[in-house]
């Protein structure tokens, strides 16, 4: 029987994930990106962002513009969510052109893979986001379960590119808390047998911040009228609309 032990999560403690390092094995990284896309689903990831697109999809016919939106998902991973959208928006006649950023070149072959699987068109490319910046033109740029990843400086800075590089923003990630914890020791467990996943779901939880805290990012990031909320399963979403 395999016991749980609580950290103390009064504050950040971040430290490396197993599937951000350089020799993990293809097969293992892979198998750590299924079982995030399980999560994705069952947290309704891919939903936040096609409730956002739908949104824009229709100022912008109320507008009579007819312009295919542009989507990217920084940090894409495995672009589940992007081909989930992507699929949505196929079925709903909503015309949009979708785009993933990642530096793991095994994420991103990977995420092309599923795109061509699912018969969807998805552009995926290799950006490392933090040094080379984001592109811009795009109507919504979307991340999850990135955030976390960064220091308090470099999350800022993320938020204010993000913001940058598109006119609406959805950011959602974990939130640091017990429930958090036990939820992603728990459901890594019943989801996966990925032994990465399940180790980086709780060091995850453990680098994530409060609600106190995406607050402070986004007033930093100088995201004037930003809404934060929490989401299932203890996540924050964090919406923004430039003018």
């Amino acid at each position: 029987m395999v016991l749980m032990i609580l950290p103390d999560l009064g504050a950040r403690h971040c430290e490396p994930e197993l599937m951000d390092a350089p020799g993990l094995e293809p097969a293992q990284h892979v198998q750590a990106l299924q079982a995030l896309a399980r999560v994705n689903r069952i947290s309704g990831v891919a939903a936040r962002v096609w409730h956002d697109v739908l949104s824009l999809s229709r100022e912008r016919r109320a507008r009579g513009m007819e312009k295919p939106l542009r989507l990217l998902d920084v940090a894409c991973g495995g672009g589940d969510i992007m081909v989930d959208v992507a699929r949505r928006a196929r079925a709903a006649g909503v015309p949009v052109e979708v785009h993933g950023c990642d530096v793991s070149p095994v994420a991103l072959d990977h995420a092309r893979r599923e795109a061509e699987r699912r018969g969807v068109t998805a552009d995926f490319l290799a950006r490392d986001v933090l040094d080379e910046g984001l592109p811009g033109g795009y109507d919504l740029v979307c991340s999850s379960l990135f955030h976390h990843h960064l220091s308090n400086e470099d999350a800022v800075r993320l938020l204010r590119a993000m913001a940058d590089a598109g006119h609406a923003v959805l950011v959602q990630d974990l939130l640091r808390g017990t429930l958090g914890y036990v939820l992603a020791w728990s459901a890594l467990r019943l989801l996966s047998r990925s032994d990465v996943a399940r180790e980086d779901g709780t060091r995850s939880v453990r680098a994530a911040f409060s609600l106190p805290e995406v607050r402070t990012m986004a007033v930093e990031a100088g995201l004037a009228g930003a809404v934060i909320r929490r989401g299932w399963p203890e996540r924050f979403v964090l919406r923004w609309r430039g003018s």
